[in-house]
């Protein structure tokens, strides 16, 4: 419940303070005076946009600030608890604006994103305006309308949670099948190059051995005759093998050892000089031995190393290069496989969410066909007590699979007929001014009473009612103002004469600047502006007799 409201600077007002109460409070004042400026400064309060005409003429900042009781708002202490605000039995909201347009929020002190104050804000306070009835002649407000009646909350979650879960899947799926073409392409020209290199199938070091061998073998004459030569120069020389010189070395040193004994180590470092050279000569003569130059082999090694040239030149990579580049496309064609797999398995995931959607929406849709008769009863019975005796009101609620939206599959109408053996037609068709401001008053009080807002403001929706109806309406406002809080600014003598309490707004001009003011009336004060609004300026006994019937009715 909103327990005070302060507002400094802000329009024509200089500064005001203002305490509510429990029940229904009417507001009232002259044409001009600035009836609803406490309501606008408690919209700013709660996030709605400020404009230039928000600060008061020579201020430089206007300030906002409203308090309000929890003590029946669950919905709102869980919000100040999830978001870590400071949690008790009041919660305060504090806006300041400068004159360079920057604003600033608090929330119990502590200074949050002006979203957070408007989200807080939709928990505690519901405001229609006199212009609500025309927002209602638009489906989707309609939509809104029988919602709030039902409260669908939990039900609307859980078909904008399906709906969103569809819209996800579909676009990964649409995604993935814009690449079809491009992937279809990709995987033909991989598979001709997989199968080619499948076929050539070189193994990984294969090159280089290639290689080796093949230089080994195109040399082979040269080998051969170079080893030859080799070995008569180590052994085979009988006039003068490096190993017949070893050997006569050894001879002289030996000679030599026999004179001194320090040269034996010449003796033994020679000794193992001949035994190398004999190990290298049988080294020689092994190779030889195993040496073949095979024609056939040599053309094998050549034909397989040119194709190994020939791939590596086609697939751009140089040939130790040709057997990672397979491995990568075969990789690749593996993948464009799974992405396959992928787009047939999220079919069927688009098909199974959009499945799960259509359920939730349907439990949706009966639910709402359910509240629609239901409301179709109250509206109608309400119109009827509105000077509408001969009316009906009826919403159309159809489902319709291919209308999909976070809000279900519904289109919704609202339809009324004004005058009997008339059909029933959409709103906007047959309803006049006067009529819909009936029909929309209705509405708002009977979901007003359904909604879980403490507090309720009717900002002069009761434009285009007089005499009798307006006397309904003002029975209306005040039942509802038993069991919540209502806030009517009124021009309506007959609405006015039902609050549990009476503010009055004043205007006036001093030294060249203009100031409005809002005060509580006491009984005698509330009486003087019921006849003011029966009778205009000049109040005479007949109106205040008129005023005291209306205060006491």
């Amino acid at each position: 419940m909103l327990c005070q409201l302060s507002i400094n600077n802000f329009a024509i007002v200089r500064f005001l303070e203002l305490d509510f109460k429990p029940g229904m409070t009417s507001i009232t004042g002259e044409t001009g005076a600035g009836k609803s400026i406490a309501i606008d400064a408690l919209g700013l309060c709660l996030g709605n946009r400020a404009d230039a005409n928000t600060l008061r003429p020579g201020a430089t900042k206007a300030e906002f600030s409203a308090r309000f009781s929890l003590g029946d708002v669950p919905l709102a202490k869980r919000w100040l608890e999830d978001n870590d605000l400071e949690l008790g039995d009041e919660c305060i909201l504090r806006r300041t604006i400068g004159g360079d347009g920057r604003s600033r929020a608090y929330i119990n002190g502590n200074p949050v994103p002006l979203a957070q104050i408007k989200n807080l804000g939709q928990l505690l306070i519901g405001i229609h305006g006199q212009h609500a009835h025309h927002a209602m002649l638009k489906s989707e407000h309609q939509l809104t309308l029988l919602d709030s009646y039902a409260n669908h909350r939990l039900l609307l979650e859980s078909v904008s949670s399906s709906f969103q879960r569809c819209k996800l899947i579909e676009k990964e799926l649409k995604t993935l099948q814009q690449s079809q073409h491009e992937r279809i392409a990709r995987k033909q020209l991989l598979q001709y190059q997989v199968e080619e290199l499948n076929e050539f199938a070189l193994c990984d070091g294969e090159f280089v051995q290639i290689e080796a061998e093949h230089k080994r073998l195109a040399n082979g004459t040269a080998l051969i005759e170079a080893c030859r030569n080799e070995l008569f120069i180590l052994q085979d020389n009988d006039q003068g093998s490096v190993e017949s010189l070893i050997n006569a070395g050894i001879g002289q040193a030996q000679e030599l050892e026999g004179y001194d004994p320090q040269l034996n180590s010449v003796v033994n470092m020679l000794n193992e000089a001949l035994i190398q050279v004999q190990e290298s000569s049988s080294e020689l003569e092994r190779y030889l031995d195993g040496l073949e130059l095979d024609p056939e082999h040599f053309s094998y090694l050549e034909q397989r190393l040119s194709k190994v040239m020939l791939l590596s030149r086609k697939h751009q990579v140089t040939p130790n290069e040709l057997y990672a580049h397979h491995q990568t496309l075969v990789g690749e064609l593996t993948s464009l496989d799974s992405d396959e797999e992928a787009l047939t398995s999220l079919q069927e995931q688009v098909d199974a969410s959009r499945a799960n959607f259509i359920a939730h929406a349907k439990k949706l849709s009966l639910s709402r066909i359910r509240y629609a008769k239901e409301l179709d009863k109250k509206v109608t019975q309400s119109i009827h007590e509105l000077s509408m005796p001969k009316g009906k009101f009826c919403i159309s609620v159809n489902f319709n699979e291919s209308h999909i939206s976070p809000n279900g599959c519904d289109n919704i109408e609202f339809l009324v007929t004004t005058n009997p053996g008339q059909p029933l037609q959409p709103i906007s068709k047959v309803a006049s001014g006067g009529e819909l401001s009936r029909i929309g008053l209705g509405i708002q009080v009977i979901t007003a009473k359904k909604v879980s807002t403490p507090t309720l403001i009717f900002d002069e929706v009761d434009v285009g009612i007089s005499g009798s109806t307006a006397a309904v309406v003002g029975k209306m406002l005040r039942s509802l103002g038993e069991s919540t809080q209502v806030i009517c600014v009124t021009h309506l003598p007959q609405v006015a004469g039902k609050g549990h309490q009476h503010m009055f707004v004043n205007k006036q001009t001093k030294a060249g600047k203009t100031e409005t003011s809002m005060v509580p009336l006491d009984k005698t004060q509330r009486i003087e502006e019921l006849a003011r609004l029966l009778g205009g300026d000049v109040i005479t006994n007949n109106t205040l007799a008129n005023a005291k019937e209306l205060l006491h009715s």
